[in-house]
């Protein structure tokens, strides 16, 4: 039996190959399917035997494949026994038999690779956001955080809000950082390294560069607004880039009943409505399924505000957050949350963008950094469009610690002012151009780092964001 399961193998391999031989660009479709199925080995082999001019004409997608493999190598990383001592340790009484129903149920998410079954490494962690165990306190921890959340929207309503809606303006000053490891490349080497920058919208303004350790280039033309420096290494020590930056922001939002009174029939012809109710490769595209699943959660519903919500709210309530995978290893990000019952921020923002443009509401993608007090992280959200009103913000991922409360709809249709935008689509072309496959092929946060060899990952790299102040810029109301 294995003898003919090695032939048939063989004979798939040497099909796939007289196939790429008539069409090259058949290759990276048949790469991506052996991938998907965690078939490694053959990926790797079905690639050296590609023909030698395509390979070199290939190389920096070639290394993009074999990078891919090595990432979901780390996030998979974990052996059922360790999982399973991980998952005793905290709950000793835990059964094989529960186990086995979390992975069957993805509660517990494993993939085969080469054969062999290996754990996600968060997927212990994740267990205690996911396992219906665990519930009750979930939704003890989510009415804490409801209750800091509404803070900050009575906070703003008093202020005045502006021609714009817009409230609660500050100044911020921020600091941002990035070292790479000593040695990480040969000394002499050249560091090419990407940072975020935040980007004049209706909610922020007043951008400055106030100073760097390095000579900086701003992005010009990219959805990603970045500041890029270069340094040689020099052996035996780490590479430092900083730079601080300052700007105003505020909060918006646009209550539920205000947005339904303004509403206006959508210019379908617009180059606006065309272009955000469209597929967008690769982690947002319109199926004939999602068109159902679309319109099987809004019913009978045809106001667009009123779809919106419903889609919002049936996020909120399917899929918890837990930790993600990493982002490059995805094929379809919004299929992927359907399939596994869960997502981080901008997983879930992802699905929301394609469920509403399915219904033709057009939507888009923002993301860069929330900094609320003790809670400086990275964050995504996305902007939906109501002709007459224009773009609001919708906050999918914070939906989640509000439902069916009194901030129920408030992250539908707003976002409070703790917010650093620097994305407004994703998986743009880096300005200048990275050469190398980035770190996170979707999002863009943390930064990204490269030289001429190749790129470099997060392990040998770190970066952060300080904030320095955040000063209101208005009297409160009396």
């Amino acid at each position: 039996m294995r003898l003919k399961k090695l032939i048939m193998i063989s004979l798939a391999l040497m099909a796939a190959l007289c196939a790429t031989a008539k069409g090259d660009d058949n290759w990276t479709a048949t790469v991506d399917q052996m991938i998907a199925r965690g078939e490694f080995a053959q990926a790797q082999k079905f690639m050296n035997k590609l023909p030698s001019k395509l390979r070199k004409a290939e190389a920096v997608r070639i290394d993009s494949f074999n990078t891919i493999m090595q990432r979901i190598r780390k996030d998979f990383n974990m052996t059922p026994d360790q999982g399973k001592t991980l998952i005793r340790e905290r709950m000793p009484e835990a059964t094989d038999a529960q186990i086995a129903n979390w992975i069957a149920n993805r509660k517990i998410e494993v993939m085969d690779i080469d054969g062999t079954q290996w754990w996600f490494r968060k997927s212990v962690r994740n267990l205690w956001l996911l396992g219906d165990e665990f519930a009750q306190t979930n939704a003890q921890d989510d009415s804490v955080t409801c209750a800091k959340r509404r803070s900050y929207y009575l906070q703003a309503m008093r202020t005045p809000a502006d021609a714009n809606g817009v409230r609660d303006w500050r100044h911020v000053d921020v600091t941002f950082k990035l070292d790479v490891d000593a040695d990480a490349v040969p000394a002499g080497e050249t560091l090419r390294v990407w940072m975020p920058f935040p980007y004049e919208n209706l909610r922020q303004r007043n951008i400055r560069l106030k100073g760097s350790n390095r000579p900086v280039t701003m992005s010009e033309g990219s959805k990603h607004h970045t500041v890029y420096m270069e340094a040689v290494a020099e052996a035996g020590k780490p590479t430092h880039f900083e730079y601080s930056f300052s700007y105003d922001v505020g909060e918006r939002h646009i209550a539920q009943q205000d947005l339904i009174a303004m509403l206006e029939p959508y210019n379908t012809s617009s180059d606006l409505y065309q272009r955000y109710t469209a597929s967008e490769p690769r982690h947002m595209i319109i199926t004939d399924e999602m068109r159902a699943l679309a319109r099987r959660i809004v019913g009978d519903e045809e106001n667009p505000v009123l779809q919106a919500s419903k889609i919002y709210e049936w996020i909120s309530r399917t899929y918890p957050w837990a930790g993600a995978r990493e982002y490059s290893t995805l094929a379809n990000i919004p299929e992927y949350v359907l399939a596994s019952g869960h997502g981080d921020c901008g997983q879930v923002t992802l699905l929301y963008i394609t469920l509403v443009r399915s219904l033709g509401i057009p939507a888009r993608w923002e993301s860069g950094w929330m900094l609320h007090p003790d809670e400086i992280n990275w964050h995504d959200w996305a902007e939906t469009y109501f002709e007459g009103v224009g773009w609001v913000p919708t906050d999918q991922s914070f939906g989640r610690s509000a439902v069916g409360t009194v901030m129920n709809d408030y992250y539908a249709t707003g976002i409070d002012l703790y917010r650093m935008a620097s994305n407004e689509a994703v998986g743009d072309v880096l300005s200048p151009p990275k050469t190398f496959i980035r770190s996170e092929t979707v999002d863009f946060q943390p930064g990204e780092v490269e030289w001429r060899g190749g790129n470099l990952y997060y392990d040998v790299w770190h970066s952060h964001l300080e904030v320095d102040g955040i000063t209101p810029l208005r009297n409160l109301i009396h």
